[in-house]
Parts: structure tokens; C-alpha cells; sequence
């Protein structure tokens, strides 16, 4: 079986929240609305909330956006950076930075989006149950973190 094909699979059968994570990146650079929902949790408090967009509630609507993103073979060359995570036995949040491919007169740049996925796990497995990317921006995006601090 393929890397992608056994990241869809391990989504589909609840795998791990990074398995999860890695299932839903490939179907958005793929365009694959179906691979991309059996991601989702099915429950009607989901939520996805595109970068400047409004929140998108419900498997329902969810799949509808990303119906419209796709629409016409569309696809969104998002690969996931700098994932911060904090796990427990039950949810799971990833902080990820976003490098985004984007088509400009100039020719294709890259975008950088910061997003949180939070997921749960269900009894079909593990599941998103949020997404929520923030506009992008051009060029680098920095992160802004505490120094450890030593102590003598």
C-alpha cells in the first residue's frame, strides 16, 4: 500500500491524530472532497473556519466549502510546517504553519497560513473536529515564542 493511500486508511479507521493530519492535507493537495471528510467527525458541532472566512458548523456545510474549493478540479497545495502539539488520551490540538503554493502574475509563490486542528477521539477513532486557518501572508512567517530561561 502506498504512504498516501495507508494515510487515508489509517484515517478512515481512526488511526492517530497525526495520521489523521497527514489524510487530510493529501486530500485537500488532491482534491479528493471524499478522503478529506472521512477526516472529519461526524457530529453536527463541527467546525472549519477558512482563512477569512465565517465558521462553517456541521458536517454538512463543512463539505459543501470544500465542495466549492474543489469546484472545477481546484485543489490546495497546503503542506503542514512547524506542527506544535499538544496531545492528551482523549483530543488533540496541532498548531501547524501552512506553506501554501499560490498562482501569481509573477508566477506561483508561497503563502503561509497558521491553523489549528483539533481532534477527538471518537469510537470510529480518531477525528478533526475543528479547523481553523487564520489569512495568509507573503514571504516568511515568524513565530513568536518564549526563551527558556535558565536559572543559576
Amino acid at each position: 500500500m502506498s504512504r498516501s493511500k495507508a494515510h487515508i486508511h489509517a484515517a478512515t479507521l481512526g488511526g492517530t491524530p497525526d495520521d489523521v493530519e497527514a489524510a487530510f492535507y493529501e486530500a485537500l493537495r488532491s482534491g479528493d472532497i471524499d478522503k478529506l471528510m472521512s477526516c472529519w467527525a461526524d457530529d453536527d458541532d463541527i467546525v472549519c473556519i477558512h482563512p477569512g472566512g465565517p465558521r462553517v458548523v456541521g458536517t454538512g456545510a463543512i463539505r459543501t466549502s470544500f465542495d466549492a474549493l474543489f469546484a472545477n478540479g481546484g485543489t490546495i497545495q497546503a503542506r503542514p510546517e512547524h506542527i506544535r502539539k499538544v496531545d492528551s488520551l482523549a483530543s488533540a490540538v496541532h498548531h501547524v504553519l501552512e506553506k501554501v503554493a499560490v498562482a501569481t502574475p509573477q508566477g506561483l509563490a508561497h503563502a503561509y497560513v497558521l491553523a489549528t486542528n483539533v481532534y477527538h477521539k471518537t469510537a470510529q477513532g480518531w477525528r478533526m473536529v475543528v479547523h481553523h486557518a487564520s489569512p495568509g501572508t507573503q514571504g516568511e512567517l515568524l513565530e513568536v515564542s518564549q526563551s527558556p530561561q535558565v536559572l543559576h
